[in-house]
């Protein structure tokens, strides 16, 4: 059996997705590549594996929680066989961009391009979840009044909760072990194209700007974050240019040449090549910011 319990509430204005939880007791879901229209948590509760994301792959073992974003490429790979919980949500039911300051996601969980796209699960947080995940279900099953606020309540305490405790790992980890700590290189580097990814699309770029070899940045580069300099600035590019697809009216080309690119052609073929849908389609698809709750799921 794949999947067991799948709860599902779909957005009334157009059939689509809107929040679904459930519960998995092998691989046949996520054993193929996957890039959905949605925010996928998968909390692999037993089992071990591999995930291939983005252009890096990582192995994991049991109690993780994996965080993709909408249009994240990604594919688990079990070693052993895989049982879970999943919850999958649509930007329209909750924007982590809209919401950032109230749950600060953005950047731990999901586009940390730094970091592997998973949070180790303690006894505490996977007691927290436990008892969410049992209220979500009974609440998806009730339809009553206030389900939506109710519902992204829920789901609010999960995002939290395991925010602080990826935070709390990274802190640990890098003060624990001496050897995991970045060189004061790369953390120059991360600010560096924080700074000038808008500008700055080539490798070269940022080797000059710190005054170091093209090869030996490129060495580090994938040694402390297991990609390329060029798959970093990429990712950096996408996570914005998605941003603002989704909570801004501006036009493709006005986005292309904020980002750097004169040919709006040549930006959507880039977008697409790494998003793998068009800027257009994934508006369509993920959605445009509606600040409206979808009341009447």
């Amino acid at each position: 059996m794949s999947s067991t319990q799948a709860l599902t509430l779909t957005n009334p204005q157009n059939g689509n997705l809107a929040f679904k939880v459930f519960s998995f007791e092998d691989n046949n879901h996520f054993d193929h590549l996957q890039r959905n229209n949605y925010y996928s948590l998968i909390w692999v509760t037993k089992g071990t594996g591999k995930i291939k994301a983005d252009f890096s792959e990582y192995d994991f073992d049991e109690n993780v929680l994996l965080a993709f974003s909408p249009y994240q490429p990604f594919m688990i790979c079990a070693a052993q066989p895989l049982e879970g919980i999943a919850i999958h949500f649509h930007p329209d039911f909750y924007c982590i961009h809209m919401h950032q300051k109230e749950v600060s996601c953005n950047g731990v969980l999901f586009n940390n391009i730094y970091q592997p796209p998973y949070t180790h699960i303690d006894e505490t947080a996977s007691a927290t979840f436990d008892l969410i995940i049992t209220q979500i279900k009974n609440e998806m099953q009730r339809h009553e009044l206030a389900q939506y606020e109710l519902l992204v309540s829920y789901l609010k305490v999960i995002l939290i909760t395991a925010s602080r405790l990826k935070t709390e790992q990274l802190q640990e980890q890098t003060s624990a072990i001496p050897n995991t700590k970045e060189p004061i290189i790369l953390q120059n580097l991360k600010e560096a194209i924080e700074e000038h990814f808008k500008t700055k699309h080539s490798p070269s770029h940022y080797a000059e700007h710190l005054n170091i070899s093209a090869k030996a940045l490129a060495k580090l580069t994938k040694t402390h974050f297991n990609k390329t300099l060029t798959d970093l600035i990429a990712e950096r590019i996408i996570i914005e240019a998605k941003r603002e697809l989704y909570l801004t009216n501006k036009a493709v080309k006005e986005i292309a040449y904020e980002l750097g690119y004169d040919d709006e052609h040549y930006f959507s073929r880039f977008f697409k090549t790494n998003a793998d849908v068009s800027p257009q389609l994934y508006r369509e698809t993920v959605g445009f910011a509606k600040q409206t709750p979808l009341t009447g799921i």
